[in-house]
């Protein structure tokens, strides 16, 4: 049986089925994440509609984890601040186990002491993966890891934790489109999945999802993003929403086609989808996608506070990349399972795997 890999939070091809996911937006546990959606007419405001959503992975072929074994998993990149919450978050996650924290820093450091946790876990910080692997494999356990690490390292990462029997979660925002065709290639030969994120916050994807629907009603939209700090801009969110609602035969903002003038933002890709980035220290990190028609506005934002917000989506796709597998139907029927795989064909490297039913 081969190996599956799921890139950008979408499989390759699979044929999907759907595990549903409660997730409270607004709930205790979540009040880092804001998601707003605003809605302005220009005239009579037309009654409120009640409508409850539901948030669903769509995955390969299933096959349910081992319900006797809890989840062993392994951090990769444990010294940075994704490192340090990520190894609270697993720590704390019902069947989940951390095994290993990996690091060319802090080496020897308790992991409980490195991300600020009250009591030690009695888990040191090591350079070396291979040995954290292997003692896993003895004991047959289900184990993935979680790699923060460099665009660099990723590849060999992926390798060295199939070879033990692990899968993979990568979320390094840096990486290249070459290595991740790479580990498609190798993922499609391995017996493990691999899950690449492009983000783990479910309301960003939330977020894309809502633009994309929205963006087959309006003619007119502009993305208005704001950080406290000027590293990659415009952000890999702003440029991933652009990627995904372009080429889906819209050509936006046709009265002003203009991309001469620095004042009206960046223009990415032909479909004429502007971005307008903002930094002031202090600000959140805030992503808004405007949508025009004839007599009102559509206002689809996200602002993210604490960088706790990314840990319900990461423990979710640790759950989700041990249940991937690749099915002998997916290689003999290549084509496209669903709306989100054709998007593929159309060049968008980011796709997602959370989608909103209403």
């Amino acid at each position: 049986m081969g190996g599956r890999c799921f890139l950008n939070l979408l499989p390759c091809s699979t044929t999907p089925c759907k595990d549903s996911v409660g997730v409270g937006i607004g709930t205790p546990g979540s009040s880092s994440c804001r998601h707003s959606v605003h809605h302005h007419r220009a005239r009579a405001r037309g009654p409120r509609r009640n409508a409850a959503a539901r948030v669903s992975c769509s995955a390969a072929a299933a096959q349910a984890p081992p319900s006797q074994s809890t989840i062993k998993v392994v951090i990769v990149g444990a010294t940075k601040e994704m490192g340090r919450a990520a190894i609270a978050a697993v720590s704390r996650a019902r069947g989940m186990e951390l095994a290993g924290a990996i690091d060319t820093q802090c080496i020897g450091m308790d992991a409980g002491e490195l991300s600020g946790m009250e009591e030690a876990l009695e888990i040191p910080v090591l350079n070396d993966l291979t040995m954290v692997l292997g003692s896993i494999a003895q004991t047959r356990a289900t184990g993935v890891v979680v790699d923060f690490s460099e665009p660099s390292s990723v590849y060999d990462n992926v390798k060295q934790a199939a070879a033990f029997g692990l899968s993979s979660v990568v979320y390094v925002p840096k990486i290249e489109m070459d290595t991740v065709t790479e580990l498609s290639a190798f993922c499609d030969k391995a017996s493990m999945g691999c899950l690449v994120a492009p983000t783990l916050s479910i309301g960003s994807v939330l977020l894309q999802q809502a633009a994309i629907q929205a963006s087959f009603h309006y003619n007119n939209v502009e993305i208005v993003e704001s950080r406290p700090n000027p590293s990659d801009l415009p952000s890999p969110d702003a440029i991933q929403i652009a990627n995904n609602i372009s080429d889906l035969g819209q050509i936006y903002n046709r009265q002003d086609m203009d991309s001469d003038n620095p004042a009206r933002g960046q223009v990415l890709g032909e479909d004429g989808v502007r971005v307008h980035s903002m930094v002031l220290p202090g600000l959140a990190s805030s992503t808004s996608v405007v949508l025009s028609g004839p007599g009102e506005v559509y206002t689809l934002k996200h602002d993210v506070t604490d960088i706790q917000s990314l840990m319900p989506g990461l423990i979710l796709a640790i759950r989700k990349v041990i249940r991937l597998k690749i099915s002998a139907n997916d290689k003999a029927d290549p084509r496209p399972k669903n709306a989100m795989q054709s998007f593929e064909k159309n060049g968008s490297m980011h796709k997602m795997t959370l989608l909103i039913e209403v």
